[in-house]
This record gives C-alpha cells, structure tokens and sequence, in this order.
C-alpha cells in the first residue's frame, strides 16, 4: 500500500493502521471475504512492530470487520458491518466475470514491482527520465503563448497538431498524409484498442508476430479475436507464412511492428515489406503497422516503413511519441483512409470527449520547433551508448550462456538464455537482487528469453543492473 503511518501525529500508530485498512475494505480495495497481508508482511512494508500490526488487527476484530481463519490467515468478515440485513456486493465475482480480462499476471507483478526505487529498472517499456524531452517543455512552457481554449475539440484531434504531424511524416518518415486522414490518440495502446473494438467482431481472425508486443495485450482475448502467430526471425515474419494463415484461418487482419520490433529489436527485410505489401493487396488483408521506433535509428538511416512503401492503401499506420519524446505525453495517431478514421474517431468521442488540448498544444509546438531534431539526435546517440554497454555487460558477465543480436535501433534487447530456466524463479530472484526485466514467454510461445530495455535505465546503471541478473542466473542454475 502506497501509505505509511504519520509517527508525529497524536493518534496511535495501531489506530492509524487500523483505520487505514477498515477504509480500504469500506472502498472495496478488501472485498468480503478476501485474505488481507500476513501480520510480518504489514510490518515490513509499513516499517512497524509487528506487535503495532497485531494490535491493528485486534481493533478491527473486536470491530467485527476481519477474523482469523486457521490455514487461511487473517480475512475480511463476510457480513463486514455487523448487520444481517446488509449485503456487501460480490466484487471478486464481478472482477472475475468482467469483459475486459486483466493483463498476465507476471505482467501485473513486473508492473508493481517497477515502482520500487532500489530496482533499476530493465522492464519498462519507456525512456528514462533524462532522455526524454521534458527540458523543452520546460522552455515551451515558459516561453510560448497559449492562446487555445480549453474546452472539447475535433473529434480526430486539434487540427493544428494533425497539420504538424502530416508535415512531420512527411519530413522523416516519407509518408505523405492529410489532417483529415489522421486522429490523434492516448498513445500507440489506444489505437490498437480502437481498430480492433471498430474494424473487427468477435470471432474474426489475426495474424501477430511471435514474439510480438500484441501476444501480451490481453484487448484481443477480451474482444473475443483469435490471434494466430507468425514466426519471426531477425529478419522479422516470412510473408508466405500470412499466405498460409489466410487459407486457412481466413485472417482479416496483420499486426505487424517492423522496425527495431518489440521485443526483439529486428527489422523487417525490404524484401519481406515489399512481397507483405503484395500479398495485402492480393488477398485484400489489411496491414496494421506500429511504428514507435523507425526514428531511432543509431545510423541515422531513413528506415522505410511499410505506409511510406504503400501504394494501394492497404496500410493502417500507428505511430506515437512515447518512445521518441515522452510516454506520459500520451500522443499517438493513426493514418489511413478517412472512413475508417472517421469510424475510430467516432468511437474514441465515446470514450473520452476527444484528447486534452493541454498536451496536443505542448506536442505541436515541440514536433515543429528547432529543437526536436536536436533531441532526436542526442536520443539517438544516447541510445546507442546504452545498447553498447548493455552489448558489454553481457559479454563481460555472461559470455556464452546467452545468446543475442545487438539492435541497430529501438530500445530493447531480446536475450536467450542458453541454459534451462524456471522464468518465474529467475525473475523473482532477480527482483530480488535489485533488477527487474521481462521474462520472453509473455511475448509468446518461446521460452528461455529475457528482454532488456536499455531505453529505460541510465547508462551508469547498465552494467550494475546485468551484475545483478548475471548472480540471479548462477544462482538459479
């Protein structure tokens, strides 16, 4: 729980506690019948006696809002209040039953192990603080005029941002596009939620990568999609391999994340784009193409994504600002043919009124300043020290145990190793050693795999970090 006691406050530490958790179970956080933490686990994480835990407890008892249970510890009471007459609603059958599933529980349990401040962490999918763009916020912030006013806007996105970003595709990533072809979303996460809850029903079939981003996205599974998996290798997906899914599956769609791809830091042979762009055409499949990362390139090479290659317009385009700039920017976007724009843009009124303008004003002003292709260079740069010191860390602390190809973009290491390993027991004591990372089953079916976000931790930090999981992995084996 993210609350301590406050030790200079006149009421006692137990009572504080105490009503602390009779809140929680009031919100629903506890639900009738549920298993609160151990006595030695509360004391741990609150940093008390466990005596002051004990006696916590006993006020709730004598309350009649927990009781113990031999061979189940301490739970929450099922007639919480005392009153016969009173039911407290089923939550962990209302939480079970929703329509949306939650995330994969290694997922959950990387997710909250991420906030703890002695990790380093290797896990999430984002820049680290100092690589990404706040300092020109800052000067945005201070120095620019905002005139806009602060009240719901179009519904693909304020007009000047889908300007901005037209002029910017075309720029660096030799896409031509219009405003109105485009819509603006809360990242690259929800324009995926968005096609697949508006251009798919329940029962169609898609084709993802293997190992692939969308294997841990649970919205395909809660939108009752079948996903069918398409083998990829440093050179991404073999294109004869959609063919093969389409006759027999009848797929009507193709996720694909052909540049610097997540997990695996591949990128897509020109070859396999061109034949994929065929066989789209041919069979009438849609392309929908995440592109986070195409302007991360170390080389400062022009990567060519599958829209810029795209002649018969069969490419649904999905790019974002979090892996370049900032995640909690929450700017990302969608091009392709305005009906369907239209369509998504529809549904994303639904959901919430249309982006902030707050954020789509502080976006536009950066994407169109001098300053963004400074920071684009410097990312650059500084991703490519980190991808070399994790490249040494794992030669230096590793050597051949494991197995990897060093990226020539992105923000992620796809490591194997070589040794049989309990992914859950080399996390766990990982984590327990100070680093966190994901394990490769979350992205799919193989297993032996870690992925590394070198994006994510300082450079000072690297090496430290594959220490920790280099004695996680001798002590596991």
């Amino acid at each position: 729980m993210d609350w301590k006691p406050n030790r200079h406050s006149s009421i006692p530490v137990y009572k504080q506690i105490a009503a602390h958790i009779e809140q929680l179970i009031s919100n629903g956080e506890y639900p009738a019948g549920s298993v609160l933490p151990s006595e030695r686990a509360l004391s741990k994480e609150l940093q008390v006696n466990r005596s002051t835990i004990v006696a916590a407890f006993e006020e709730l008892r004598a309350l009649g809002i927990i009781e113990s249970l031999q061979g189940k510890g301490t739970i929450v009471s099922k007639n919480i209040w005392g009153g016969t007459n009173r039911r407290i609603p089923n939550w962990e059958k209302l939480i079970e039953t929703g329509s949306f599933l939650p995330n994969p529980s290694m997922m959950r349990t990387i997710r909250k192990e991420m906030y703890h401040q002695d990790l380093i962490d290797l896990a999430s999918g984002e820049l680290s603080p100092e690589l990404s763009a706040s300092p020109y916020f800052r000067k945005i912030l201070a120095t620019e005029d905002f005139t806009y006013h602060v009240g719901y806007d179009h519904p693909q996105g304020n007009l000047n941002l889908r300007q901005t970003i037209a002029q910017h595709l075309k720029e660096y990533r030799n896409i031509s596009a219009t405003p109105s072809s485009i819509l603006v979303t809360s990242g690259a996460q929800q324009a995926l939620y968005l096609i697949v809850q508006c251009l798919l029903q329940n029962g169609d079939a898609v084709a993802i990568e293997d190992p692939s981003y969308c294997y841990s996205l649970p919205l395909f599974k809660s939108a009752g999609i079948r996903s069918f998996l398409l083998p990829s290798d440093e050179q991404g997906v073999d294109p004869e391999d959609i063919i093969d899914l389409y006759k027999k599956h009848r797929i009507k769609m193709v996720f694909l994340n052909p540049n610097f791809q997540n997990p695996t830091g591949s990128l897509l042979h020109i070859d396999r784009r061109k034949r994929i762009l065929e066989i789209s055409s041919y069979y009438g499949i849609p392309i929908v193409e995440d592109d986070p990362y195409s302007l991360t390139a170390f080389d400062q090479t022009k990567v060519p994504t599958l829209k810029s290659l795209d002649q018969n317009g069969t490419v649904l385009y999905i790019s974002s600002l979090s892996k370049i700039v900032a995640s909690g920017l929450r700017i990302g976007w969608i091009f392709g043919p305005q009906k369907a724009i239209e369509r998504l843009a529809d549904a994303k009124q639904q959901i919430d009124f249309g982006h902030s303008i707050i954020p789509e004003w502080v976006a536009k002003q950066f994407l169109s300043s001098e300053d963004f292709p400074i920071h684009l260079q410097k990312l650059r740069n500084s991703l490519a020290c980190n991808r070399d010191k994790i490249v040494f860390s794992l030669h230096d602390l590793l050597g051949d145990q494991v197995e990897f190809f060093a990226p020539d973009g992105g923000i992620h290491l796809w490591c194997k190793v070589k040794s049989e390993i309990d992914e859950q027991q080399l996390l766990n004591e990982s984590i327990r050693r100070g680093v966190v990372y994901v394990p490769g089953s979350i992205f799919g079916t193989k297993k032996g795999y870690a992925r590394f976000t070198f994006g994510r931790a300082s450079e000072d930090h690297i090496y430290d970090a594959m220490t920790r999981f280099s004695e996680a992995l001798r002590h596991h084996v």
